[in-house]
């Protein structure tokens, strides 16, 4: 899977190591990713309704993974994306699974839902920070708003690279402030929620950087090589795309 050529490739000098960044949705280290395992084959599951008041999709929260997870807690059947906010695989999964998982799935009880942000370009780390900046609630609605808006905000990207670059060298309580602002990722969050402050004292935090790095490592370790990797029930489904990842949800027991 690979991006456009123009595709960005910044040396961030992070304070955590950082898989190699590369021009595909793609961690080339080696590491093959894990096998499936298991079975996906499950009975009907029965809807589950949700807290008074409110839609399963509406109960977010963290994970000890350090994923999103959207929906019922207790979901017999859990769907795990692995996903870069750089990549354009991921956009088009969004784009077109997003509604119907939700409608069909989430909101039924029957399904949750966890995106772990896996940092394979340099640029999902200013992004990941910044998605996780606002409240839980609005983490999945920056996302979706990042994929839909892609191709603008890589080539507005690719404006500011020199000025990044030349940023790469302040100070880690600097560097992203700096690398986001020169890139319009602060105006873009700006624009939905998140105010310039808030952005700035986000980026500000080295250990939010330190951790996205942490977890793309991790997830590197785990066998994780591409994104979407999408699990079922902790199974690698082969899947990257909603036509293909639908008769799984399916056959699990979401029927």
């Amino acid at each position: 899977m690979s991006l456009p050529a123009r595709s960005l490739r910044l040396s961030l000098a992070l304070a955590a190591a950082l898989p190699a960044l590369l021009s595909g949705c793609h961690k080339a280290d080696g590491t093959a990713a894990a096998p499936a395992s298991g079975s996906l084959t499950g009975s009907p599951v029965a809807a589950v309704p949700p807290p008074a008041g409110k839609s399963w999709s509406d109960i977010v929260a963290t994970t000890p993974e350090d994923g999103m997870r959207m929906g019922n807690p207790a979901a017999p059947i859990r769907l795990v994306e692995y996903g870069s906010l750089s990549c354009p695989h991921c956009a088009h999964f969004a784009e077109t699974a997003m509604k119907p998982l939700v409608e069909k799935y989430v909101d039924s009880g029957k399904v949750s839902y966890e995106y772990r942000s896996f940092a394979i370009h340099s640029i999902d780390v200013p992004l990941t920070v910044l998605a996780r900046c606002a409240a839980p609630d609005a983490f999945f609605g920056l996302v979706e708003q990042l994929y839909a808006n892609q191709p603008a905000l890589i080539q507005r990207a690719e404006q500011g690279q020199n000025a990044a670059n030349a940023a790469a060298g302040l100070s880690p309580d600097k560097r992203f402030v700096a690398i986001s602002d020169a890139m319009g990722f602060t105006d873009f969050f700006s624009a939905r929620g998140v105010s310039v402050d808030q952005a700035h004292a986000c980026l500000a935090n080295s250990a939010s950087a330190e951790r996205v790095a942490r977890d793309a490592q991790s997830y590197g370790d785990q066998g994780i090589d591409s994104t979407p990797t999408l699990l079922v029930n902790g199974n690698h489904t082969q899947a990257a795309t909603w036509e293909e990842l639908e008769p799984i949800l399916q056959k699990a027991g979401a029927r």
